[in-house]
């Protein structure tokens, strides 16, 4: 089969590998789609998360070879340890990503748990069933926030997780704003319903911070009311660049997001089915180490790319 292997720093190259086999428990998908998401373009750049070589890819939808239509919670835990039994299965001590520890989607054929795959509907696209992963962030970065009532929610950042945690953020407040410096990307937020800013003013009840820069960080804490809660789920920075005292003299609170329960995934499933998701960009999987590149490279035009075996 094709698939595009990560070889070394920055690096992908498209390569012919061995078809993979399913152990007991485990059924081949035949890809359809796959979603490059901003974390392994991260993460090609170093060698120190991702080990080349490597196949990655975690955002996917196919099908199986009985004909379902599916897509995969690349999450994958092991449902014994402390963390599993209270329910907290995505923070689980022995958890392995799809595409990080075991080969990902950008192939053909991807093997997965049998428990890891879900059903889509039939009206739903490949492309759109692609775009649950990301969402599923979504569903539980806002669950963290514990909005009630119409809160005053802000979005720093209008990439894909930015803009799908908007779309959920709308779920809950029609209070949703959402900033970026891209003038490109605030248009399509504007038009998925948030209103859209390049500087974030005055006081919110939730801000969610989709970007994890340093600065952004600082932002999330700034713009927060006096006991407002921060959700940082993006990724970009180490240092946290905020007033710790801030956080004790107004009560702030600052919570991580990372990755989402199963019940995430299965809300986000449901949730796909009825947000606009169209902002996404398709091309051929014979590309894709091109695309990889023009990405790396700071191409702004694509939010989103999908490849299409």
């Amino acid at each position: 089969m094709r698939a595009l292997v990560f070889t070394k720093p920055s690096t992908v190259e498209l390569q012919d590998l061995d078809e993979p086999s399913p152990a007991p428990g485990e059924v081949a998908i035949r890809v359809v789609a796959s979603g490059i998401c901003g974390s392994e373009l991260h993460g090609v750049r170093h060698t120190d998360f991702r080990k080349p070589p490597l196949v990655m890819g975690h955002e996917l939808a196919g099908t199986t070879p009985d004909g379902r239509r599916v897509t995969v919670n690349p999450l994958l835990s092991c449902d014994s340890c402390d963390q599993c039994l209270r329910g907290d299965e995505h923070l689980c001590r022995n958890r392995a990503i799809l595409g990080i520890h075991r080969p990902g989607a950008f192939a053909e054929t991807v093997v997965v748990p049998e428990a890891a795959v879900y059903e889509i509907p039939d009206a739903m696209s490949f492309e759109t069933a692609a775009m649950v992963e990301p969402l599923a962030n979504a569903v539980h970065a806002v669950r963290l926030a514990r909005p009630e009532g119409n809160p005053r929610i802000a979005v720093i950042g209008a990439g894909t997780i930015g803009l799908v945690t908007l779309l959920v953020a709308l779920e809950h407040s029609d209070q949703v704003t959402i900033s970026d410096l891209d003038e490109g990307r605030l248009a399509i937020a504007s038009r998925l319903g948030g209103r859209a800013v390049t500087e974030l003013t005055g006081e919110f009840d939730i801000v969610i911070d989709a970007v994890g820069a340093e600065q952004t960080h600082k932002i999330s804490v700034d713009v927060l009311r006096p006991g407002g809660v921060a959700v940082w789920i993006g990724l970009l920075s180490t240092q946290a660049g905020f007033d710790g005292q801030e956080i004790v003299r107004s009560e702030k609170r600052v919570l991580g997001s990372y990755c989402y329960r199963r019940a995430d995934f299965a809300e986000a499933l449901e949730i796909a089915g009825r947000v606009p998701l169209d902002w996404t960009t398709t091309f051929p999987f014979e590309s894709g180490a091109e695309i990889f590149g023009e990405l790396l490279e700071g191409r702004r035009d694509v939010i989103k790319a999908l490849l299409q075996p």
